[in-house]
Order: structure tokens, then C-alpha cells, then sequence
């Protein structure tokens, strides 16, 4: 279960490391998404470890959220592409008043 455990811990690090560093929309987006399946991994290995369901349940909601999550954000940048010609979050302030 430890393998499992760090090998999470380090997928986490490099989404968080992703949206810190990265100025690329996109980029930041699967950063996000890599930090959700290193928590599911967490989930999956601590459900798999105490023989109970209760992990592998909340994991199929966070897919369920992430994939609702996907559609709205692609969406929403697909949309500032069009009308800035850009993803660099630096040149984004579509929502400065």
C-alpha cells in the first residue's frame, strides 16, 4: 500500500507543481485533472487495504464531477480562445470589471 501511497503523493506533487508553474490554461486544466486521479489512487489504496467499498464509491463521484468538470472548463476556455486568441492565463481578464 505504501507504493501506492507515494506514488500518489508524487502524482499530486506534479499537478500542484503543473498549476503553480504552468501559464497555459490547458496545461493548468490537466494538472488539476492529475491531481484528482492521484486522489482516487489515494482512495482506491485505502479502500483496497480496509476490504471496504466506501473508497471505490467516493471515487466513481469524483469521476462523475470531473468529467462534468471537463465539459464546463473546455467550454469556458474554448470560448476565451475565441474571443482573445490566447490560453496564457497572464493576458486573460475577461472578468476585471
Amino acid at each position: 500500500m505504501s507504493d501506492y501511497l507515494i506514488l500518489s503523493g508524487v502524482l499530486f506533487a506534479i499537478g500542484a507543481l503543473g498549476v503553480l508553474v504552468r501559464r497555459n490554461a490547458l496545461i493548468v486544466f490537466m494538472s488539476i485533472e492529475l491531481m484528482l486521479n492521484a486522489v482516487n489512487l489515494a482512495f482506491v489504496s485505502f479502500a483496497r487495504q480496509l476490504n471496504d467499498m466506501t473508497g471505490q464509491v467516493i471515487v466513481f463521484f469524483v469521476l462523475v464531477v470531473a468529467a462534468a468538470e471537463v465539459v464546463v472548463g473546455l467550454a469556458i476556455i474554448v470560448n476565451i480562445f475565441r474571443t482573445k486568441e490566447t490560453v496564457d492565463i497572464d493576458d486573460i481578464d475577461l472578468l476585471r470589471g
